[in-house]
């Protein structure tokens, strides 16, 4: 990962304008652009947007090669803020009301009014 970051990824990012050259002097390996700026951002972007698209945590686990769902949602637990919505949705349904419209507004632990 590092060497892929180093050699192919930050050089890209750099040609690109997105952060500084190498500074002068500097080893081909040696960038001063923050981690921030490494591949593994990406990762992380895909895996947020899929979570809050509503993608399984067991899912996104696998893809992503966590140990355990318990990991993924360490990471990414607040990025779904539709968490309990469904639920409601369904005991609102078993009850003869109807579903919470405003769910993804609330966090899953608000009282309703």
């Amino acid at each position: 990962m590092n060497t892929w970051n180093s050699y192919t990824w930050k050089p890209a990012l750099a040609e690109a304008g997105i952060i500084p050259p190498g500074a002068e002097g500097a080893k081909q390996w040696q960038w001063e652009a923050a981690p921030k700026d490494g591949f593994h951002v990406l990762r992380h972007t895909c895996a947020s947007i899929m979570s809050e698209a509503g993608e399984s945590v067991v899912t996104l686990a696998r893809w992503l090669g966590h140990s355990s769902p318990a990991v993924t949602l360490g990471y990414y637990a607040h990025f779904m803020p539709e968490a309990g919505s469904r639920g409601r949705t369904v005991i609102d349904g078993l009850l003869g009301q109807p579903g919470d419209q405003c769910a993804g507004r609330n966090s899953p632990d608000s009282p309703r009014g």
